[in-house]
C-alpha cells in the first residue's frame, strides 16, 4: 500500500519503517529460511527476523495508541525509537533476530539522544546507522565476515559517504548493503559451497529497503538470494535456494568456524535483568561454554543468545548474573541440523495438535505434559501473532486447536489462525479467556475423534468453566466494585472486578463462594509464585466443608501475573 514519503526521521517515520520492514520480511521469510546455512543450517533466519520485527512494530504501535488515548498527539522521536528498540529486544529470536535487535537499539541510542528533538535529518540518520553497525559488532563475541555484521558495516560506510536528506542516505545505505550481501559467498566458505548469500544479511537488506521506501515512497529493486541470481519470480529461486541449503547441510567438510555441522546441540535464549558488571562476567562464562554468543541490550535488560552442549549450565550462568526469564531452549538434535543429508529424515506431520498460550512456566509444563505445544506469555508481554503462527508450525500437524487463554488475545489469535490456514493447516480457534478454561478444554481433548467433534467438546468444556483471578492492584482506578487503591487485592470474576479486599486468602474465599453459589463440580486453583503458602489448603478446606461433592485440584503456575487463578466447572 502506497504511503506519503517522510521528509525527516520523526516518530511517524519510525512507525512507517517498522510496518514496511515487517511487510518486507513477511514476503521474504520463506526464501530467507531456505538459504539459512550459517551459523546453523536450521532454516529459521527469516522467521526469527520477522518475529523480532513484529515485536518492534507492536511496541511502536502501543506508543502511538497511548498518545491517541490521552489526546496528546504524536509521540516524540525518542519515545518511538526507544519503543522500537525495546520491542525488538524482548521479542528477539535466534542469532539473526538478536543482532537485528542490537542494530535497532544502536540506532535508537542516537535518535533518542536528545529527548526533546522532534525529528532528525540525513546527518542524524548517518550517525544512527554507524552506531548501529558498531554496537552490533561489539555485541557478538567472535565476529565473522561474510555475515550480517559485514552487511551492516557496509551500509554504514556507504551512508557515511552520502550527502543529502534521509532518502538519499537511506538509499546509499541500501546500495552499500546490497553490494556487500552479494559478496558474502566469497567471504564465507559455507555460503560459497551452497551457492547462497548470507541469510541474516539478506534480511537486513530487506529492512534497509523498507527504510528507503519510508523516505522515498518507492520500494527498491530486488536483491540476490542465490549467488548471482535475483528473485524476480520468487518461487523458482526459493526452490533453488532450498536445494542449495540442503546441499550445504549435507556437505561433509563444512568450515571449522561454522557450528552448522557437528556443533553444539542446543540454542539457548533468554531475557536477563542484570547489571553491566555481571553481564561482562556472563559473557566470559558463556564464551567458554559454547559459540554463536550474542549479548545485546543495556540499562539493566539484556537478551542473551548462545549455542551450547550444556543448556543447563547456560541457564545457571544467567541465574548467577541476575534474573533470566522467557527462556527458550531449542535442541538441534538427530534428524535436524547436525545430520547429513542422507541421515536427515523428514518428520511426519501429526494428524492433530493443540497450541496454547500459557501465563507461567508451571502451566507451560502442565500443558506440555498433556501434549500441547505452548507459547509462554509473560505479564505485560503478550505474544505476537507471528509467535503463535510459529508455534502452530512447530506443532507440525494437519489439524490444530488453538487456545489463546486470554480475552485480549482474541484478535491476535484470529490473525494467526488465518495465516496458518493460508499455509494449508486446518485451525480451529477456541475463544478461551483464561488458562483454567484451557485446562478444561484440554482435559476432554481426544485426538482420535473427528476434528469437528473434538472442537465442539473442547469448546463446550471451556464454555462451562467460569474463571476468576486474584491479583494486586498496581494503581488507583475505577472498577465495577468501586475505587481501588494501589496494593488492594482484587477478585475478578469472568474478567470484571467483583471484590476489593486487603487480604489474598480472604478475597479468594469470597470470590470462590460467589462462583460456587451458582453450582459446580470441580474447582481448579492455579497458584502464582506470590500466592501465600496457606491459601490453597484454606480454599481446599473451605470447599470440602461447605460444598458437598465438589472436588478441588491445585497446580503451580509460576510467575503468571495473577496471584491466583480459579476455575469452576
Amino acid at each position: 500500500m502506497a504511503h506519503v514519503p517522510q521528509t525527516f526521521f520523526d516518530a511517524l517515520a519510525v512507525r512507517t519503517w517498522c510496518g514496511l520492514a515487517l511487510r518486507a520480511l513477511g514476503r521474504a521469510r520463506e526464501e530467507i529460511d531456505a538459504i539459512n546455512v550459517y551459523p546453523v543450517a536450521d532454516g529459521d533466519t527469516g522467521t526469527n527476523l520477522y518475529l523480532t520485527a513484529e515485536s518492534a512494530a507492536a511496541a511502536v504501535e502501543a506508543v502511538f495508541d497511548g498518545h491517541d488515548a490521552h489526546g496528546s498527539g504524536k509521540p516524540a522521536l525518542a519515545d518511538a525509537a526507544r519503543a522500537m528498540a525495546h520491542g525488538a529486544l524482548i521479542g528477539a529470536r535466534g542469532n539473526s533476530g538478536t543482532i537485528l535487535a542490537q542494530l535497532l537499539r544502536g540506532m535508537a541510542q542516537v535518535l533518542a539522544a536528545d529527548g526533546e528533538t522532534a525529528h532528525t535529518d540525513g546527518e542524524g540518520l548517518r550517525l544512527a546507522l554507524r552506531h548501529a553497525a558498531d554496537s552490533a559488532r561489539q555485541a557478538v563475541a567472535h565476529p565473522v565476515e561474510g555475515t550480517v555484521l559485514t552487511v551492516a558495516s557496509a551500509a554504514a560506510d556507504a551512508a557515511g559517504a552520502a550527502e543529502g536528506d534521509c532518502g538519499t542516505v537511506a538509499r546509499a545505505a541500501y546500495d552499500g548493503a546490497r553490494a556487500a550481501l552479494a559478496a558474502t559467498p566469497g567471504q564465507l566458505a559455507v555460503l560459497e559451497r551452497a551457492g547462497v548469500v548470507d541469510a541474516g544479511g539478506r534480511g537486513l537488506v530487506a529492512v534497509l529497503g523498507a527504510l528507503v521506501e519510508t523516505f522515498t515512497g518507492e520500494a527498491p529493486r530486488a536483491v540476490p538470494m542465490v549467488s548471482g541470481r535475483f528473485p524476480e519470480a520468487g518461487p523458482a529461486e526459493a526452490s533453488e535456494a532450498s536445494e542449495a541449503s540442503e546441499a550445504a547441510a549435507a556437505a561433509p567438510d563444512d568450515c571449522a568456524d561454522a557450528p552448522g555441522t557437528g556443533g553444539p546441540a542446543f540454542e539457548v535464549i533468554y531475557l536477563l535483568e542484570a547489571g553491566d558488571t555481571a553481564v561482562a562476567r556472563l559473557r566470559e562464562r558463556l564464551d567458554g561454554l559454547g559459540d554463536s554468543l550474542v549479548v545485546v541490550g543495556g540499562d539493566g535488560l539484556w537478551n542473551v543468545h548462545v549455542h551450547v552442549d550444556d543448556a543447563g549450565a547456560a541457564v545457571e550462568a544467567g541465574i548467577e548474573a541476575g534474573r533470566p526469564y522467557r527462556i527458550r531452549i531449542t535442541h538441534f538434535g538427530l534428524g535436524d541440523v547436525h545430520t547429513t543429508g542422507a541421515e536427515r529424515q523428514p518428520r511426519e506431520r501429526a494428524q492433530r495438535a493443540v497450541v496454547a498460550v500459557v501465563p507461567g512456566e508451571g502451566l507451560a509444563g502442565l500443558y506440555t505434559e498433556a501434549g500441547a505445544t505452548t507459547v509462554l506469555a509473560r505479564p505485560g508481554e503478550p505474544p505476537a501473532s507471528g509467535e503463535l503462527v510459529e508455534a502452530v508450525r512447530r506443532a507440525h500437524a494437519r489439524e490444530v486447536v488453538l487456545l489463546p487463554n486470554d480475552a485480549d488475545l482474541r484478535h491476535t489469535a484470529a490473525a494467526a489462525a488465518e495465516q496458518a490456514r493460508a499455509e494449508g493447516i486446518r485451525v480451529a480457534l477456541i475463544p478461551t479467556r483464561s488458562a483454567v478454561q484451557g485446562i478444561a478444554a484440554l482435559a476432554v481433548h481426544e485426538p482420535e475423534r473427528r476434528f469437528d467433534e473434538d472442537v465442539v467438546q473442547m469448546t463446550s468444556a471451556a464454555g462451562a468453566t467460569r474463571y476468576a483471578e486474584v491479583a494486586v492492584a498496581e494503581r488507583q482506578s475505577w472498577t465495577m466494585a468501586g475505587i481501588c487503591q494501589a496494593g488492594d487485592v482484587l477478585g475478578l470474576i469472568d474478567g470484571d472486578v467483583a471484590v476489593i479486599g486487603s487480604d489474598v486468602t480472604v478475597t479468594a474465599e469470597t470470590v470462590l463462594d460467589r462462583m460456587l453459589s451458582a453450582g459446580g463440580e470441580l474447582v481448579t486453583l492455579v497458584l502464582g509464585d506470590e500466592a501465600p503458602e496457606a491459601v490453597a489448603e484454606h480454599l481446599e478446606t473451605r470447599v470440602r466443608e461447605s460444598y458437598l461433592a465438589v472436588d478441588t485440584v491445585v497446580y503451580r503456575g509460576g510467575r503468571q501475573g495473577a496471584v491466583l487463578l480459579i476455575g469452576v466447572e
